[in-house]
């Protein structure tokens, strides 16, 4: 079976893992339900089709292993008996509907159309066929998926069936890296910068992948996989654009590509009571928030919090939706106080269950002197949990969503730690990096009382720039600060403030 095959034989051994969970859903859904009674909700876009694939290899192995005569191999690999279903609506892309199609005559599929909208056309379909579970293709962070497990009953109100998710812990780039291992036919439109398809009133092509250096010149757009953050896939939906989708906005007409040039923040979690007694001193705060900086990244929220599992998770629930990604540490391991990856859980709202690479990744590191149940200890939040791998970290960096858990615990494992990540973020595109914060400092000898005005004055006049100040003692000098991503505009901010007094009462530090 070619799906198979490629996947076995491909190096990537993240994306080994999660074809080898997809295949356990398929075949323990092909194992509760007949062929009859299981249906794939098909609409031509990148997730779909990639769950189309995995349920051929799934039958397939599903059959194989029951040793269930196939009759034509070749009709083994291309035809799929499950049925399957395909909502048609008067908005959709002519694009996505040829390639349904195509995909359907190609496969074989049994296709049923629905052109009602959604809820009725389902009811309808029930009804009249005996399905009772439907496949779909949802991950987490799609809009429809809070709540949602591999096995999830209906929602009240609508008809009941189950619903059953085998991708849905993958990421955009697990997305990906499936289609491209495996060399299957995907939709033109996503090698025209489209990366998150809806009707052809709301998407566009994500601007991120803009190839135009003018407004003169016809817009091009780079294929979907070469967007480097997949929290920004739905980015071309027109609900997201920070001005309404005209072609001079997408274009970026001086709306000073805003929206490109928009700032990424984060906020620094530390856990842990000793750190809150005074026990220990805790230089990762500072130094983590100078890493950040030096990618252009703005960190705007930075705390300390107990070794609680509530604590933890009512931190981690508001930085995660007022920042754009959270970075926390402390409370990683074995000891009773590590909460920190049940406070993640809990923060959106999944359980923890075992991840059995991590399993293996932490027999690897302990062997035989581990004390207390692995399984337990690789528990990590369910469903929304990314391993980071890298050739340097005897233990993988932990993504779940936004939030990105780091297992140091000292500024040595911390520098490692994040040379790592961003040597992985260059090749798989973790974080969105910017030009670096330009960072001046003024020293001078007037008292606050004398700069504080004219200064208001600057920070109104410079509304890019981060300028503040502070005392280096009470009767000491003061020192301001400039930070901005442009270093004229610094230097202008600088050359403004010091116009408003004599010459010399500043003096540059760095």
């Amino acid at each position: 079976m070619e799906i198979d095959k490629a996947i076995k034989e491909c190096d990537d051994r993240r994306l080994k893992t999660k074809y080898s969970n997809a295949i356990y859903v398929i075949q323990r859904a092909l194992a509760l339900y007949s062929v009859e009674e299981l249906a794939l909700s098909f609409n031509g876009g990148k997730d779909s089709t990639v769950l189309l694939h995995l349920l051929r290899a799934g039958y397939y192995l599903h059959m194989a292993g029951r040793n269930m005569s196939f009759g034509n191999h070749g009709d083994a690999e291309t035809t799929l008996p499950i049925r399957t279903i395909y909502f048609e609506s008067p908005t959709v892309f002519p694009e996505i509907n040829s390639f349904t199609y195509e995909t359907a005559s190609i496969f074989r599929l049994q296709m049923d159309i629905v052109r009602s909208d959604f809820k009725s056309g389902l009811e309808a379909l029930l009804k009249a066929k005996p399905i009772r579970a439907f496949f779909l293709g949802v991950r987490i962070g799609d809009p429809t998926a809070v709540g949602q497990e591999q096995f999830s009953p209906s929602s009240p109100g609508w008809p009941p069936f189950m619903r059953v998710n085998p991708i849905l812990d993958w990421s955009y780039r697990d997305v990906w890296e499936f289609l491209l291992t495996c060399k299957v036919s995907y939709c033109s439109l996503y090698d025209q910068g489209y990366t998150s398809i809806g009707s052809i009133h709301n998407t566009v092509p994500n601007a991120l992948l803009s190839q135009s250096k003018s407004t003169s010149s016809e817009d091009k757009f780079k294929p979907a996989y070469m967007l480097s953050d997949g929290r920004l896939e739905r980015a071309g939906r027109a609900k997201n654009f920070i001005s309404q989708p005209s072609s001079a906005a997408v274009k970026g007409v001086k709306n000073e590509d805003h929206f490109m040039k928009s700032m990424f923040t984060a906020s620094v979690i530390a856990v842990g009571e000793e750190i809150l007694f005074g026990t220990v001193e805790d230089p990762m705060r500072s130094i983590l928030s100078r890493k950040l900086h030096s990618i252009g990244w703005a960190v705007s929220h930075v705390a300390v919090i107990r070794n609680d599992i509530d604590s933890v998770a009512d931190e981690v629930e508001r930085q995660k939706s007022m920042t754009d990604m959270v970075f926390i540490y402390g409370g990683f391991g074995s000891l009773p106080s590590d909460v920190t990856a049940a406070g993640v859980a809990k923060a959106f709202g999944v359980r923890m269950a075992p991840e059995k690479e991590f399993e293996e990744y932490l027999q690897h590191l302990m062997g035989e002197k581990c004390t207390v149940d692995r399984n337990e200890m690789a528990k990590l939040p369910e469903g929304i949990t990314e391993l980071l791998h890298h050739d340097n970290l005897s233990v993988p960096l932990i993504k779940c969503q936004n939030v990105i858990i780091l297992t140091a615990t000292n500024v040595e494992e911390l520098e490692q730690e994040w040379d790592c990540l961003i040597e992985l973020t260059r090749s798989h595109g973790y974080l969105l990096m910017t030009g670096p914060f330009v960072s001046k400092r003024l020293a001078t000898t007037l008292s606050d009382v004398e700069i504080a005005e004219p200064l208001s004055e600057i920070c109104m006049e410079f509304p890019d720039l981060v300028i503040g100040g502070y005392r280096v003692s009470r009767r000491g000098p003061v020192v301001v600060t400039f930070k901005g991503k442009d270093k004229a505009r610094s230097s202008a901010a600088i050359a403004a403030l010091c116009k408003k007094f004599h010459h010399g009462t500043f003096s540059e530090i760095d």
